[in-house]
């Protein structure tokens, strides 16, 4: 199926700004477009409650999360990692998003500004996204005044790290998750699948754009570990309840396809969707793309089962 029209008309939009693709530059340039973004987006719902806290880490620096407080009885604690390759992305970008995402799921959220390559390389964000998962546990009671549903979501680099937490908090008895939420997430670095080679495929996001980001990210020899490609890992058994998302014309869809399908072979409950007519990037522009809204509908509605609260149009 061909894109939509909105998504046709919004990448005419960015073709006619000259802007250089993201593989032509270096992150710094690349950031830069991240301000505009967030305008796009507009503000989200007021909150009851927003809390910015630093976490420090081990080698000496720090990072941030956010905490969206939608009452004063969330009904679950979602952390979320937001998507951009590792490199690009910050919690203002995704604040929209996340306000949505509480205000719909009757949940608090916190965004994970976890440190970015190439100034911090992996597995510098698998670090920050495990602290910030443990700290998010550790505060549960404080935020949601009470033992509430603790979930994992992301999106592309940020669905990623949701699933190696979703390893992680398994492996190391780390904390219970009632849910792990990954909107077309890397989990390989495969550049040669058919998703990955398929023309109509190269759009925000294309097979260079994705080395660039990969190079960014990761040394080669590294880029199999279980925890920079969690498809890689040897055992999908005992992993919490999984909401996967795809979209048609994205290089990342067969591996997150083929997440999917790990996860399934392997006995746990996973509810998969693919939108059609959409690209990579889609889930999180927020009031600018219908997809999105459709999207979100279905993720909100999913963490709402779980929660078991009453969605919120």
């Amino acid at each position: 199926m061909a894109l939509d029209e909105a998504t046709t008309m919004f990448l005419a939009q960015m073709a006619g700004s000259g802007r250089k693709p993201i593989h032509e530059m270096e992150p710094g340039e690349a950031r830069e477009s991240g301000p505009m973004m967030t305008q796009l987006y507009g503000p989200g719902p007021d909150m009851a409650r927003v809390v910015n806290e630093r976490l420090n880490t081990t080698d000496g620096t720090d990072f941030a999360v956010r905490v969206l407080v939608p009452s004063a009885a969330p009904a679950g604690l979602v952390v979320y990692y937001h998507g951009g390759g590792w490199v690009l992305g910050d919690i203002d970008q995704f604040d929209t998003l996340g306000r949505q995402l509480a205000a719909r799921t009757g949940c608090a959220v916190v965004l994970v500004d976890y440190r970015k390559a190439p100034e911090h390389p992996y597995p510098a964000a698998v670090e920050d996204a495990w602290q910030a998962l443990n700290w998010a546990h550790e505060q549960m009671t404080g935020i949601a005044g009470a033992t509430v549903p603790l979930i994992v979501a992301g999106d592309s680099a940020g669905g990623n790290l949701a699933a190696v937490m979703a390893h992680r908090s398994r492996d190391r008895s780390g904390p219970d998750l009632a849910l792990q939420v990954l909107v077309y997430p890397v989990t390989a670095a495969d550049f040669d699948t058919p998703s990955y080679l398929a023309p109509e495929n190269q759009l925000m996001l294309s097979r260079d754009s994705m080395i660039w980001f990969w190079n960014h990210y990761a040394a080669p020899e590294r880029r199999g570990e279980p925890e920079a490609s969690p498809l890689r890992a040897p055992d999908f058994t005992g992993l919490p309840p999984a909401v996967v998302l795809v979209a048609e014309h994205d290089p990342l869809r067969d591996e997150g396809e083929a997440y999917a399908a790990a996860l399934e072979a392997a006995g746990v409950p996973v509810r998969k969707r693919l939108f059609d007519a959409q690209m990579h990037g889609f889930f999180s522009m927020v009031n600018v793309l219908p997809g999105s809204a459709a999207a979100i509908d279905y993720v909100v509605a999913e963490i709402a089962a779980v929660a078991g609260t009453r969605v919120v149009r």
